[in-house]
């Protein structure tokens, strides 16, 4: 479990290094034992977090593809997604979670987030404004500042003085640099502070945005048009200090599923995404917990067999911020 999805060493490549070893395990029953000890002992402790993570009031998400070949009513090249929800920086005890989804439709995440009142940190994906009022959409400006990016990359090196982008740029990277000199404060006091400096910026941005005259088409208008467009969730980060200037936190979480993706480059069954989900959520919120992921594995492997997992105070005892001290990385960070 731990060569696969920490390492991104697919099942194949430990098949085929076996085999050279002369032991002769089939890929086919070492995904059979990840899919079992999966279902009778990480789904549930995965059960156990998902609740916990409801309970937040700020959270982030994000989605990715994945190809499944064997999905009912579905070609194999047809796209499927790995959604991921995680908690955010003011919370003491980060929980990732990945889920699976044959599609990326807008009731994936109401249905995920159901019972889940607060801020939600998201890219512009229209999906995720059609949640319910309790839920308040907080746009990522990493998005918005790209788009900028994106048109300067679109010029040359003399066009670009002096150009309309990169205005556009300069204003995404002083709100940046704001949030970094203020990152050390607690949420009171960076909330006073951005009254006081992010917001003036903010309102001659947005009067910048609408006095330009670029066409809706070009790289520009179209740089302008998503930040116009995603305003209201974009400048939403000045509602409560705990908020954070961007999604990069999610970004950040999804990757090793996508650098994983890129060895084993499919999954086969929807068993088996759906396994992987719990697997790659388990290991990751580990990672968050400063554990180190092959030795928390074992700790649960070896206790949870012997325990009564329908017992909440049991099986809390397995929860990554309850593991023994044998677990943890030294000097790591949590």
């Amino acid at each position: 479990m731990t060569q696969k999805f920490v390492m991104g060493s697919p099942l194949y490549r430990m098949e085929q290094e076996l085999k050279r070893n002369g032991i002769m395990l089939s890929r086919q029953t070492m995904s059979n034992w990840l899919l079992k000890v999966s279902a009778d002992w990480l789904e549930p402790l995965y059960k156990c977090l998902y609740e916990l993570l409801l309970k937040e009031t700020v959270l982030h998400a994000d989605e990715t593809t994945l190809q499944v070949l064997h999905e009912d009513g579905k070609k194999a090249q047809t796209k499927s997604y790995m959604w991921l929800y995680r908690t955010s920086g003011c919370c003491e005890r980060p929980i990732v979670l990945y889920d699976y989804q044959p599609d990326r439709k807008a009731t994936r995440p109401k249905e995920f987030l159901d019972g889940f009142s607060g801020y939600l940190h998201a890219d512009g994906y229209a999906g995720y404004h059609s949640l319910p009022p309790s839920i308040a959409v907080v746009g990522c400006w990493a998005h918005a500042r790209r788009k900028f990016d994106e048109a300067l990359n679109g010029m040359s090196e003399k066009d670009r003085k002096g150009c309309a982008a990169l205005t556009g740029k300069r204003y995404c990277d002083k709100l940046f640099a704001i949030e970094k000199d203020l990152e050390k404060l607690t949420p009171e006091s960076r909330f006073e502070e951005r009254q006081k400096q992010a917001k003036p910026v903010l309102d001659e941005f947005l009067s910048w945005l609408q006095a330009q005259k670029a066409a809706p088409k070009s790289v520009l208008g179209k740089a302008a048009y998503y930040t116009l467009d995603q305003w209201t969730y974009l400048e939403r980060y000045l509602e409560d200090g705990r908020l954070e200037i961007s999604n990069n936190r999610a970004e950040r979480s999804i990757k090793p599923f996508v650098i994983d993706r890129k060895s084993f480059l499919f999954v086969n069954t929807p068993r088996g995404a759906t396994g992987s989900a719990v697997m790659f959520s388990i290991i990751e919120t580990a990672k968050e917990n400063g554990l180190n992921p092959y030795k928390y594995l074992t700790y649960i492997f070896r206790e949870a067999p012997n325990m009564d997992l329908d017992d909440h105070q049991q099986l809390e005892s397995l929860l990554p911020w309850n593991a023994p001290n044998d677990c943890k990385i030294p000097n790591a960070e949590s």
